[in-house]
């Protein structure tokens, strides 16, 4: 956002290059002719071809301050990660975590570092009873499967995130990179406990607020 509305020193001050601002500029100026004209070329700036599903081209702005069309190197890795939560997904789960959806109350480290989030609804989970989930990580969003295979066991699969670049102080890069590692669970007190292998540490979360006292949307 702060590239697309031209605040990236209000955001990030002294840090930001002379190349964060020519990717701001190249930017900026392909939605302004967009708003414009509703197409995004304008002189001056590489043409920005329209999409091609047989290509799977995307514009890809760099940090070295330049843009250009090639394929989409994410491409295969996403399409990797869906089939996986389909193949997850084929298997019904039952356990009492489905249909829960939880926000992030804090994050205890096995070393006593406590963290808590900013703004709880901008940490979420919504676990589905056939096997997917829907997750909320600060300023990207997700999906991705989830099994208990046995009481209190928890194994969430690979998760396919759109990717954003949220600011400092975000837990984004922290639950990102613990994803993998959460292996069980306890609900107590009417809140979800996580935790991560070999005591590296626990997430707490709670029912959202439109939720009842077992975590399901009312209604439900």
């Amino acid at each position: 956002m702060p590239y697309l509305f031209g605040t990236l020193n209000v955001r990030y001050g002294a840090a930001v290059t002379p190349k964060d601002r020519a990717v701001g500029d190249i930017f900026m100026g392909y939605i302004a002719a967009f708003s414009k004209t509703g197409d995004p070329n304008r002189a001056g700036l590489p043409v920005w071809s329209k999409f091609d599903p047989a290509k799977f081209e995307l514009m890809l702005f760099s940090n070295d301050g330049t843009a250009k069309i090639q394929p989409d190197p994410w491409r295969e890795r996403l399409a990797l990660v869906e089939r996986a939560i389909e193949r997850q997904a084929a298997s019904p789960v039952a356990s009492e975590l489905s249909g829960t959806v939880w926000q992030l109350v804090k994050f205890q480290g096995s070393d006593g570092t406590t963290l808590i989030p900013d703004d709880k609804t901008r940490y979420t989970i919504q676990f589905s009873a056939d096997g997917t989930l829907t997750t909320r990580v600060d300023c990207n969003r997700g999906r991705g499967s989830w099994k208990s295979s046995a009481p209190s066991q928890l194994q969430l699969g690979p998760l396919a995130l759109t990717r954003a670049i949220c600011p400092p102080g975000s837990l984004h890069d922290r639950i990102v990179k613990h994803w993998d590692y959460i292996r069980s669970y306890v609900i107590k007190d009417n809140h979800l406990f996580l935790a991560l292998m070999a005591d590296g540490g626990i997430y707490e979360f709670e029912p959202m607020p439109w939720a009842n006292s077992n975590g399901q949307q009312k209604g439900d």
